[in-house]
């Protein structure tokens, strides 16, 4: 779980790892939870000792607090006065119970006892300030860093030197001790990135490790008892060295690094949706992972000439070549020779690289009129590579659009007979087929041009200046950003504007397509990421960040978007929710104001944004159809067929069905308990045996009321006759033919409860629900009781009623299904 702020200070000890922001400390729990806070300190701390159950902390205003861990109470608090001590570096010497030593920016040192708040001793030092103080393994000697460069191993028991040394590379910024048996070896860092190693048996120095780091060593740590040196510097990489070889030098073993300078450009590289190239500020191409930092690779700075700079080294490289603005790549043919191009900022050649030997490239592709002489104010501005990865195409700042191939980088053509546009070239494109290039000027107008014999096919006049496009070679849809902060899409099959979208407020950095082509997701300086739907045409996600996103790519799998913003090192990935929860793609309000979110792994588990998350899903709730749409509507009901369609026909069915032999009796107790048929499955009461059957008919059974009929009596007063309705539809084709048989007087029934039955009919025609269950329940009632239907008064009034009922219904249903077939057999048979 990630601190509010960028982390200042870092220690550990056995448990926990202490960390620090601005003014105050937080103690992490198995490198993830915030256990501790400690807040009392009122400037940035900088000094951080974990120290047995406390740790002190040291800040900018010179004040010392040790903190109880458990408790996060103050213990003790110590002021210095910055003009006489003030504090740049704290150990605890080994062994030396509740003791602490203090180094100073004006070069003395003191020892205190931090349990009885005492200055034991006060060494005069050197008259340089101290930088770092580090144990030796020896008991009772430490080694001092101070700022001329010097290191002082000092032995604290009898304040006496025992050796010195000195580098000439400014101040020490981090000492460590080798610990193998038989090695004597001090290492020592410095701010221009070297490595010193002293042997303090000959107290000599065995060798240098030169540009260990191209900035300044930040902290460096021989593993106890292995012969490895970790290293960390301002550069944004990590290195272990191991010292395996003669000489005493390390080589490196293993590393992890970033760009040492903001990311300018990202693209994902190749289908699979796991690498993502970068180009930073720092003159750099590097691959990113997604899977696993070990897969992670440095395509290496951009040269001149690759030799000459070996031999320079890093520091005082001039062979170097600007950062790269822009760059294409293509895995087609990346394991026969170079499948990435770039341009650089400021400069006229074109540089190819190589993913698969992670180095430059063998071209440099740059027009022939300027084989020679290199101009100052043209250079190259916009690149593509084909899919089939055998050709660049380069555009200039003069207009000058040019084709290379990729294999042995010769010039193979120019579009326009002196040049493609007047102005200067915002974007290239080739679509998928390498029939057609796309081509965007300065001046507002967008060329289409055969890609082979280079004709112009078509050009299209812009309202204003485009400041770059992007093309999604699957749908053939070119999205185009324009100076005044809009974007329009165009069909490259019609050369017309499909869609324009307006909402930025900002220049537009980078855009990029959804794999899909549906969503054009866009990045611009008002520090907003949108996501605009194509079909709709609709702005369906928009977010607002604390830093702009200068470039931003869509894995091609569609799981991730990667982002890289202004002042930030790193590369951010942005889950797809669409892919795995619930989500409204509604379009938003014109007056939708985003929230800010901060960047993935810079905030604590509960987001602003989960809970806006919830919300949003819970829009999304399945719709629930009620059960008629609308009142003149005829509704059916959702039941099965075999439910109402054979009603008339079970006596048939029966038959059908009729076993051959009667059943057998089981011998002996079932297996599985018996059950009654029906819809919900009840158990069937165990029967007693007698040895005596009874030929006396028990009439109670008989005259026991079913719960349909019993609804049935309460409806003829209440008139309320779903209850029996929603029983009647939960039976079987069975039960509901024993229900209406027990309606007659003969089965137990009687005449109001018949009434009460075509009364429910009667309701379900009126409401115009269930429609063709009140046709087959009707049909069966019939069948069953004409007989008395003919002879009782009262229940003849109620079925003339319901008949004209039906025939009202069914003339209505009969000419809807007349004119619809009409309708039907016009569109089959006429000759459109």
């Amino acid at each position: 779980n990630a601190l509010l702020q960028d982390i200042t200070c870092l220690a550990a000890d056995r448990m926990l790892v202490f960390a620090s922001y601005d003014n105050v400390l937080h103690a992490f729990a198995r490198n993830k939870e915030v256990v501790h806070t400690y807040e009392g300190h009122k400037a940035k701390i900088h000094l951080l000792l974990p120290f047995g159950d406390h740790v002190i902390s040291v800040d900018t205003a010179n004040v010392l607090i040790v903190w109880d861990i458990q408790s996060e109470e103050e213990y003790l608090q110590m002021d210095f006065d910055k003009a006489i001590f003030a504090v740049s570096a704290i150990l605890h010497p080994s062994t030396y119970l509740n003791k602490i030593l203090l180094g100073s920016e004006q070069g003395s040192l003191q020892l205190w006892n931090i349990r009885s708040n005492k200055l034991l001793y006060s060494f005069a030092g050197w008259g340089l300030g101290v930088t770092t103080l580090q144990q030796a393994p020896a008991l009772d000697v430490v080694a001092v860093g101070l700022v001329s460069g010097h290191i002082i191993v000092h032995n604290i028991k009898f304040d006496e030197t025992l050796m010195k040394f000195q580098q000439d590379w400014g101040p020490i910024t981090a000492i460590s001790f080798r610990t193998v048996d038989g090695h004597q070896v001090m290492a020592a860092g410095s701010p221009v990135g070297h490595i010193a190693l002293w042997d303090l048996e000959e107290k000599k120095l065995i060798s240098q490790m030169r540009n260990a780091h191209s900035t300044a060593i930040a902290g460096m740590s021989f593993v106890p008892g292995e012969p490895l040196l970790i290293t960390n510097g301002a550069d944004n990489a990590i290195r272990v060295w191991i010292f395996d070889g003669p000489g005493g030098t390390g080589r490196i073993l293993r590393s992890r690094m970033g760009h040492s300078a903001p990311p300018t450009k990202i693209r994902y590289h190749g289908q699979n949706g796991e690498q993502i190239l970068s180009a930073g500020q720092d003159g750099t191409l590097q691959s990113f992972s997604t899977v696993h930092e070990r897969f992670n690779k440095s395509l290496g700075r951009g040269s001149i000439n690759k030799k000459k700079s070996k031999r320079k080294g890093l520091q005082h490289d001039t062979m170097a070549l600007p950062p790269i603005t822009a760059f294409a790549s293509e895995v087609a043919r990346q394991n026969d020779w170079d499948g990435i191009v770039a341009c650089h900022q400021g400069y006229i050649t074109c540089t190819t690289w190589n993913y698969q030997k992670t180095s430059m490239g063998t071209h440099k592709l740059r027009p022939e009129a300027f084989s020679k002489s290199k101009p100052l104010d043209i250079y190259a501005t916009a690149v593509d590579i084909t899919t089939c990865g055998n050709f660049a195409v380069i555009g200039m700042s003069t207009g000058q659009v040019d084709v290379y191939n990729m294999q042995s980088g010769i010039h193979r053509g120019s579009y326009g007979k002196e040049r493609a546009h007047e102005g200067a070239i915002r974007g290239v494109a080739v679509d998928g087929l390498n029939q057609l290039t796309i081509t965007a000027g300065r001046e507002g107008l967008i060329k289409f041009w055969k890609f082979k014999t280079k004709d112009l096919v078509h050009s299209t006049d812009l309202s204003s200046s485009p400041s770059g496009i992007l093309l999604h070679r699957d749908s053939g849809i070119l999205g185009i950003a324009f100076d005044d902060f809009s974007i329009s899409i165009l069909d490259i099959e019609t050369r017309k504007i499909v869609r324009r979208f307006s909402g930025h407020h900002g220049r537009i950095n980078d855009m990029t397509f959804s794999p899909d082509g549906r969503w054009l997701i866009t990045s611009s300086m008002d520090c907003t990421i949108k996501t605009w739907d194509l079909p709709s045409g609709c702005l369906i996600d928009c977010f607002l960040l604390d830093s702009a996103a200068v470039s931003i790519t869509m894995s091609p799998t569609g799981d991730f978007l990667a982002s890289s913003h202004v002042d930030e090192l790193g590369i951010y990935l942005w889950s797809n929710r669409s892919l795995y929860s619930l989500v409204s793609l509604r379009p938003l309000p014109a007056d939708y104001e985003p929230s800010m979110v901060m960047l993935p792994g810079t905030c604590p588990v509960q987001d602003v944004d989960a809970a806006g998350a919830e919300e949003e899903c819970g829009e999304m709730i399945e719709y629930d159809s009620p059960e008629q749409l609308g009142e003149q509507l005829v509704t059916l009901s959702l039941l099965p067929e075999s439910r109402w369609k054979n009603l008339l026909n079970l006596d048939i069915i029966k038959k059908k069905n009729k076993p051959r032999e009667p059943p057998k009796v089981p011998k002996s107790a079932p297996f599985f308990i018996p059950t009654v048929p029906g819809l919900i499955p009840q158990y069937a009461a165990p029967e007693q045996e007698n040895d005596t059957q009874s030929k006396v008919v028990n009439l109670g059974v008989l005259a026991q009321k079913s719960d349909f009929y019993i609804h049935l009596e309460e409806a003829l007063s209440t008139n309320e006759y779903t209850a029996p309705l929603n029983l009647l539809k939960d039976m079987g084709p069975s039960n509901i033919e024993v229900e209406l048989r027990g309606l007659a007087p003969e089965g137990g029934g009687s005449m109001e409860v018949m009434l009460s039955f075509l009364r429910m009919i009667g309701m379900m025609l009126n409401k115009k629900y269930n429609f063709e269950l009140a046709q087959a329940y009707l049909a069966l009632f019939l069948k069953l009781h004409l007989k008395i239907l003919s002879s009782e008064p009262m229940l003849l009034e109620e079925i003339s009623r319901l008949s004209t009922q039906l025939e009202e219904t069914w003339i209505h249903l009969r000419t809807l299904f007349n004119q619809s077939l009409c309708v039907l057999k016009y569109t089959k048979s006429a000759l459109l």
